[in-house]
């Protein structure tokens, strides 16, 4: 195990460790990424709900209104 690369990786591997345990926190950990994420996805999620549910509700209404639609497929004689 003397073998200079592996003490040389041995080393820069510990200084790395040292540095990354040491070093002060900046912005958000990966567990406040996830949490901020999830919030803004069940916002987008509920958006969609409502606006398909209008959507839905504006269709119903049409075609109670104009009785169903044309029908395009069968052309009147």
């Amino acid at each position: 195990m003397n073998h200079p690369w592996i003490v040389y990786l041995t080393a820069y591997l510990g200084s790395r460790i040292h540095r990354a345990r040491t070093a002060p926190t900046r912005g958000a950990s990966a567990v406040e990424w996830v949490i901020i994420t999830a919030i803004i996805a069940g916002v987008a999620l509920g958006l969609a709900t409502l606006i398909r549910t209008l959507v839905e509700q504006q269709q119903g209404e049409i075609e109670q209104n104009f009785g169903g639609g044309g029908g395009g497929d069968d052309p009147q004689p």
